[in-house]
């Protein structure tokens, strides 16, 4: 379940690490059938908040999924989620060149020459680390067969990290307070 309140990143405090990626289902050493897979290309754009509190690192990711990886599929996500001002790193993306111009402070790094920028010390490492942990979350899960099911499984991720961490009583908990909110 998304929040209903709307989900805003960034800010003087926390700065906003974006990148797109595939999930596509995998075949263990090239063997077994494909699952019931997607027609057309399919990715997942996420935008994740990373803030560092008293020796406390938060991560609050926003995940879509979307048809094509163009600035006019990415640019209004970006818009809407991250809020103005803020500082956005990603990499050399060309779909990403207008963000100065909509008021963003944006790093990029080169990912052909290094993985960290000498000069501005920016970095993607903490998107790719949650990538690589969301497709291990979603693997566990068997999978994304479906486009629902890795909606769905974005969703869980989403609500996970947003709501459930931060559950006096763990994920357990919030589950059962968002249950009890839903059927009065």
């Amino acid at each position: 379940m998304r929040r209903r309140t709307g989900q805003k990143i960034g800010g003087r405090r926390e700065f906003v690490v974006i990148n797109e990626s595939h999930f596509r289902h995998k075949r263990k050493y090239g063997r077994g059938r494909m699952a019931g897979g997607w027609k057309r290309k399919k990715w997942v754009f996420g935008m994740l908040g990373v803030r560092y509190h008293q020796q406390k690192k938060s991560r609050k990711p926003i995940l879509r999924l979307l048809e094509k990886r163009s600035r006019n599929h990415l640019v209004p996500l970006i818009a809407h989620h991250v809020r103005p001002g803020s500082s956005l790193i990603s990499d050399e993306w060309r779909a990403y060149h207008i963000l100065p111009v909509l008021g963003y402070n944006h790093h990029t790094v080169n990912h052909s020459k290094w993985y960290v920028d000498p000069h501005t010390s920016a970095h993607t490492q903490h998107i790719e680390r949650a990538w690589r942990s969301y497709k291990e979350q979603i693997w566990r899960l068997r999978g994304n067969r479906t486009e629902s099911l890795l909606s769905d499984h974005l969703a869980v991720i989403e609500w996970n990290e947003w709501l459930a961490k931060k559950h006096y009583y763990g994920a357990f908990g919030r589950l059962i307070h968002d249950i009890s909110r839903m059927y009065k």
